[in-house]
């Protein structure tokens, strides 16, 4: 199976074990970022594994904004 290149918000929200409404707010302010491909809001499939990576980093705490 192929992975994806982008997520869907809801997709990338169960990914993270969060809200959909969580997502959408951290697209708002710049904390997640997304892209809009033919006017369809996507989130770089990346970013999920990036955000783990930097949650479990040695002195991380937890934060990972």
């Amino acid at each position: 199976m192929e992975k994806k290149l982008f997520l869907k918000p809801r997709e990338f929200a169960a990914a993270i074990s969060a809200s959909p409404s969580k997502v959408y707010e951290g697209i708002a302010n710049g904390s997640i970022p997304s892209v809009r491909i033919a006017g369809l809001l996507r989130i770089p499939a990346t970013f999920a594994d990036d955000l783990a990576k930097r949650a479990m980093a040695p002195g991380a705490d937890g934060d990972a904004r």
